[in-house]
């Protein structure tokens, strides 16, 4: 059995006639661009190049165009291609498979099954791109989506076709949390994006996280970080057409991309190849205008027929929170939880930040006793946080603040109250009831 780099290298790289007549040479390479010319072809165009070994061809996409210069990402490394090389234009690039058989599948960012259970049954074939849904049409976030977290549910609550983002440094629990949402939530149909993200993960995710009930209602797809930019692009819009299919039948869709970040570098490999300027931490203007694109084809579907409650890790480099994929994504999303490494440092998991998270829909979605509970309790909890220092050195003198006394005093069942273990679920219902409780008694 191929391991999952064999296996995309050989659907990338594949022994193939062309599938168009009228061709082009290759006149240059630059970097991780070709630079192709005598062909015509759109933005988008999926081209095939023939290499030195005879009846091998690379696959490559039209990214960009100068006067009469082509420029072409391959999607895997150009081995084997030399000066003068012949270029064709396929006919069929912008199509990808999709059907109801895609439930319990593994795919590649092509759409191609990497799991060895065969082909895709019933298929129909879709463009990447889609239509945007018109915002007049699209129905009200008004449905609580349980998540089965108590942090969650009580101080952040979520509705169905909601957008967040789970915002964190490396290493404080962002794939933990993700695969607690992944177990507990009530989906319909759950589409996992793992764009940019390490090989050995897609394994981990599909059998530790998931497993065979999760996966059973889920599709998988992943490009890893060793896979060309421009293919990592092509599964991130992959990710969420799946999603848009089962939206559109009815279905509430639960999309994880993992990582939204991932996806801004890629298209700042690709931009910065064809010459876009750099701007704020490098990164193009075409990346400020694809995250918007799209976070936007999530959501509730037309006339409330459907949703995509939508998940996007966003990864702060550094634990900086002024990162300007951070700041686009704030912008963009409907809420964001933040994760806190001193939290998890004191092995406080999951380790969420409430002092810098929010869900923009849970006043629409609570009632105004559950609404009063959770802001009082957010209250408590931010301003301890932010007194912890004189706190802990004995510096602050009590009864001189008596909100900061009852945080202090109620601290301990705070605590407990967020914890939660990663195979432990709590119904919305409980949570609610808990926090309820916690304030009646302590607040």
């Amino acid at each position: 059995m191929l391991n999952f780099e064999d296996q995309v290298e050989q659907h990338i790289h594949s022994i193939r006639a062309p599938e168009a007549s009228s061709s082009g040479k290759l006149v240059r390479v630059v970097g991780l661009t070709l630079e192709a010319k005598g062909i015509s072809a759109p933005l988008g165009a999926h081209c095939q190049v023939e290499t030195t070994e005879k009846n091998v061809f690379i696959d490559a996409e039209v990214v960009g165009f100068h006067e009469e210069l082509l420029f072409l990402m391959p999607f895997t490394e150009p081995l084997g291609i030399g000066p003068g090389a012949r270029v064709w234009v396929s006919p069929h690039s912008s199509k990808v498979v999709i059907s109801d058989g895609l439930l319990g599948r593994v795919l590649d960012g092509l759409g191609q099954p990497i799991d060895n259970k065969g082909s895709i049954p019933n298929p129909k074939k879709f463009a990447l791109a889609s239509a945007p849904v018109n915002p007049m049409e699209r129905g009200p976030i008004d449905k609580v989506l349980d998540t089965g977290i108590k942090a969650i549910d009580t101080c952040l609550t979520l509705g169905q076709g909601q957008r967040i983002g789970l915002m964190a440094g490396s290493g404080v629990g962002k794939s933990v949390l993700l695969g607690m949402l992944t177990r507990n939530t009530d989906a319909d149909v759950v589409v996992i994006g793992l764009i940019g993200e390490r090989g050995r993960e897609v394994q981990e995710f599909i059998h530790q996280t998931l497993g065979e009930t999760g996966l059973a209602k889920s599709v998988v797809v992943a490009s890893p970080a060793n896979i060309s930019p421009v293919v990592r692009l092509k599964a991130t819009n992959l990710t969420h057409l799946i999603a848009e299919y089962f939206r559109d039948q009815g279905k509430n869709v639960l999309l994880l991309c993992d990582s939204l970040s991932r996806v801004a570098h890629a298209q700042r490999e690709i931009g910065l190849a064809i010459g876009e300027p750099p701007t704020a931490k490098g990164y193009p203007p075409s990346v400020f205008a694809l995250l918007p694109r799209l976070i936007e084809r999530a959501g509730v579907g037309r006339n409330g027929y459907g949703s995509i409650t939508a998940v996007y890790t966003v990864l702060a480099e550094g634990d900086d929170r002024t990162d300007p994929i951070i700041d686009i994504a704030r912008a963009s999303l409907d809420g964001q939880v933040m994760l806190s490494r001193d939290l998890a440092d004191a092995a406080h998991y999951p380790a969420i930040d409430l002092a810098g998270s929010i869900s923009r829909v849970m006043n629409s979605l609570v009632n105004t006793d559950m609404l009063q509970a959770a802001n009082r309790f957010r209250r408590l909890w931010t301003l301890y946080q932010q007194n912890q220092d004189l706190i802990q050195v004995d510096a602050y003198s009590p009864g001189s603040n008596p909100d900061l006394d009852q945080a202090i005093q109620l601290r301990p069942q705070m605590q407990n109250f967020l914890q939660q273990l990663s195979d432990e679920s709590v119904s919305f219902a409980d949570s609610q009831a808990q926090l309820l409780e916690l304030v009646d008694n302590g607040l």
